[in-house]
């Protein structure tokens, strides 16, 4: 990498799964209070698959892998939804052998490939002290699994369906809930007109929250039901006047 002033560390920062609104300020909360106290940050770009198929040359144009944040940088991105890193559902440990980077093809060729070497190596090379992947069950995952192999993760969750545990709201789950109490609104005039019942499905995984917050904000009268599945919390449905 090309050299920088000394610094606290480098942080480095993804996004995975589904883009929700609420990604960007994400980005940009934990860019500016970074370089405010001191560390580097860089953006590893495409969720898990910039750090996958970086190429550890100071010659390689790796621009489509990552970059370095700023403040300039995140403010601009900060007023927008999604993510200006982008986004895939690389996951590096089950990585079929079309997925894998060309460069990568001669050491890595069976029908199902796990890179987390070269992610780690990739994570070095770039001094990553520190990694912030922001996801859901799928991205933090793997996060986890690099943890266990000593990296040094920090998680932000995300996910719209809310089923990340230890956390009570995660990035996504507020704006679900609110477009789905105003689809569930402008249902009702057409059920009032037909005189019929209407049934909304909402996803949600394996978690019944998606459902059962918009049912509680919305208007009074309809009601909420929560398919239970053993071994789980349930799966999301909604039935309304």
């Amino acid at each position: 990498m090309t050299e920088v002033k000394k610094t606290k560390g480098v942080i480095a920062i993804l996004t995975g799964g589904g883009d929700v609104p609420g990604l960007n300020p994400a980005i940009r909360a934990v860019t500016i209070r970074a370089n405010r106290e001191g560390y580097k940050v860089i953006g590893l770009r495409r969720g898990w698959a910039g750090v996958t198929e970086l190429l550890r040359d100071n010659k390689a144009d790796n621009s489509n892998c990552y970059q370095v944040l700023t403040d300039d940088i995140v403010n601009r991105a900060g007023r927008t939804g999604g993510t200006f890193l982008h986004t895939s559902r690389t996951r590096p440990s089950h990585m079929s052998k079309a997925s894998v980077p060309d460069h990568l093809q001669s050491t890595y060729n069976a029908d199902m490939n796990d890179l987390t070497a070269e992610v780690i190596k990739n994570l070095e090379w770039l001094g990553v002290d520190y990694l912030i992947p922001i996801g859901g069950d799928d991205t933090l995952s793997y996060g986890v699994h690099l943890f266990k192999k000593g990296v040094n993760v920090v998680a932000i969750p995300k996910t719209m369906d809310n089923d990340v545990p230890g956390t009570d709201y995660c990035i996504g789950f507020s704006t679900c809930v609110t477009r789905t109490i105003q689809m569930t609104n402008s249902l009702r005039t057409s059920a009032g007109s037909h005189e019929r019942l209407l049934v909304l499905e909402v996803f949600g995984r394996y978690a019944g929250f998606t459902a059962m917050l918009q049912r509680i904000a919305a208007q009074p009268g309809g009601r909420s039901a929560l398919r239970h599945r053993p071994g789980h919390e349930g799966s999301s449905g909604t039935g309304s006047r």
